[in-house]
């Protein structure tokens, strides 16, 4: 599967970003570099930045949330009808859990689309084509800042990056792009591009009690059944768990493994069932 090339900041962009033309300005989230290609079964395979997973459960479970809003929401249908050859084509987008920004989770989908490559021309598309294209196949992709700015009128010197969309607060930066499928990032300063992760402090036993909150479980129940899903025990605790490692990713992972995961998903495990019981003793 095609694999995304780094982007320079603007410092060191190609001197033909800026020549001449038209640039789009995309919001830069601050998520997971996360891909997907459908392939010809029907099955989808996913992968992170540098690693393939061709059965979804092997993906990392901090990119679980992303796999399954995929599976959940992409149009095979349409996308088989807009190509010759479905595997020709690889999506890219951010798997969004937390790593600095504190995004508006509710609203924030698990995964924003920024970039589809075409094996057919053996490029990527444009960015005036790829929002459409991630609409077209049920998608949402990250938001444009700007379109078709002209690039005398942008000075990466003096730009003040916006607020994000989907938080009350900056936007992580900007990566620009033109139509030749030259790109460069510029960040706000805040906010640094490699995040340092935080430490684990409290015990996995601790930290599902702080996490696997009633209201969590009451949210997550009602969710459920507004889409007409039976609240099972596999379901809610599924969709509690991805909630929770979506959320709390940095509290959950520091880099070494250092928290049981193991005990951490059985303690969460048992506050699922305390919860239907009590849930269900009140229906």
């Amino acid at each position: 599967m095609k694999a995304y090339p780094s982007i320079p900041r603007v410092e060191n962009a190609p001197d033909r970003l800026f020549d001449s033309g038209h640039l789009w300005l995309l919001e830069k989230v601050d998520g997971a570099n996360f891909r997907f290609q459908l392939q010809e079964s029907g099955l989808i395979r996913f992968g992170d930045r540098s690693r393939v997973y061709d059965d979804p459960d092997d993906v990392p479970e901090p990119y679980q949330h992303a796999v399954r809003h995929v599976q959940e929401n992409l149009e095979r249908d349409a996308l088989r009808s807009a190509v010759d050859d479905v595997e020709d084509v690889v999506f890219f987008g951010e798997a969004m859990h937390r790593h600095t920004i504190e995004y508006d989770w509710e609203r924030t989908p698990s995964f924003l689309g920024f970039d589809v490559w075409s094996a057919e021309v053996g490029a990527f598309r444009p960015p005036d084509a790829v929002e459409g294209i991630f609409e077209g196949i049920g998608l949402e992709a990250v938001n444009a800042v700007e379109r078709e700015l002209h690039t005398r009128d942008f000075d990466p010197d003096s730009y003040t990056i916006p607020d994000s969309a989907w938080y009350n607060g900056p936007a992580k930066g900007v990566v620009i792009r033109n139509k030749q499928g030259d790109r460069a990032k510029l960040l706000h300063p805040d906010f640094q591009d490699v995040d340092e992760t935080t430490p684990v402090d409290a015990s996995a036993e601790e930290l599902a009690a702080t996490y696997a909150t009633r209201r969590r479980f009451e949210t997550v129940a009602a969710t459920l059944e507004d889409r007409g899903q039976p609240v099972t025990f596999e379901t809610l605790y599924e969709r509690v768990l991805e909630d929770i490692v979506r959320e709390e990713h940095k509290q959950l992972y520091d880099g070494e493994g250092s928290l049981e995961m193991g005990t951490f998903r059985s303690e969460v495990s048992a506050l699922t069932r305390e919860f239907l019981e009590e849930w269900r003793d009140g229906e």
